[in-house]
């Protein structure tokens, strides 16, 4: 897939500049939050690991970690839910939004908004959710030698390795994340990221920048929201057509 720039992609540059905003922070302690529903012993909860890892990363303060999962302990006033999102966006674009709310009605709405105002459509559950399958992701670092780290992963049994501009995207299947992202450690990949994902089935590929403009213009307004916490959709631009537009 190298030379094309599918969402995933875009998400991580993004990603990184809100870190350096320091916008990121309420997003991950509502994911920590929301992790923690399912235990606080993050030895046992793989989820929560997960996220709290990911916080580390992008430099959140351990009190703002420990806050966040004190929300669900006992030790603090947690109302947030977990909601699922599906529509389509300008192209035929399918897309999948996982939300953290205190108030869903008020979620919904902006949502909704949101794709009108881009030329887009919020659908009812299992609209579009049939278009992608969920898989574990590990986002390693890219070497100068990154055909020999392919075949290396490849040994690994994974089910697919996807060559980004900006790294490897490492597909396994959900039940085997915690496996794979070790032995990939023990290997000496740096690990940049490691989630549960929706991954698309098919790919849409837009090769108009004036198409391709609008449906990143809808993905960025999306992403900007503070309920939101991740966007799935199945749009593929080649680089080329990129650096033509504006919504990067």
């Amino acid at each position: 897939m190298s030379g094309h720039s599918k969402w995933s992609t875009i998400k991580r540059q993004k990603e990184a500049t809100d870190i350096k905003r320091g916008k990121v922070f309420s997003k991950l302690a509502k994911a920590i939050t929301i992790a923690a529903v399912e235990g606080a012993d993050l030895e046992k909860n793989f989820k929560l690991r997960l996220e709290v890892e990911r916080a580390k990363q992008a430099n959140m303060p351990k009190e703002n970690i420990e806050r966040a999962i004190a929300k669900v302990t006992g030790k603090g006033d947690s109302k947030l839910e977990e909601v699922v999102y599906e529509g389509y966006g300008p192209e035929g674009v399918a897309i999948i939004i996982e939300a953290a709310t205190d108030n869903r009605n008020r979620t919904t709405a902006d949502v909704k908004n949101i794709f009108e105002r881009g030329g887009g459509k919020l659908t009812g559950p299992g609209a579009v959710d049939y278009q992608f399958k969920s898989m574990g992701l590990v986002t390693v670092e890219k070497s100068s030698k990154t055909d020999e780290q392919i075949l290396r992963i490849i040994d690994l049994g994974v089910e697919d390795v996807d060559e980004a501009t900006d790294a490897l995207e490492v597909y396994v299947e959900p039940g085997k994340l915690a496996e794979i992202r070790e032995q990939l450690s023990q290997a000496n990949f740096k690990i940049l990221d490691a989630e549960l994902v929706k991954q698309p089935k098919n790919e849409i590929k837009i090769i108009n920048p004036a198409k391709a403009n609008k449906v990143l213009k809808l993905m960025n307004s999306l992403h900007e929201h503070d309920d939101i916490q991740r966007v799935f959709a199945n749009f593929n631009i080649p680089e080329e057509v990129l650096k033509q537009i504006d919504e990067v």
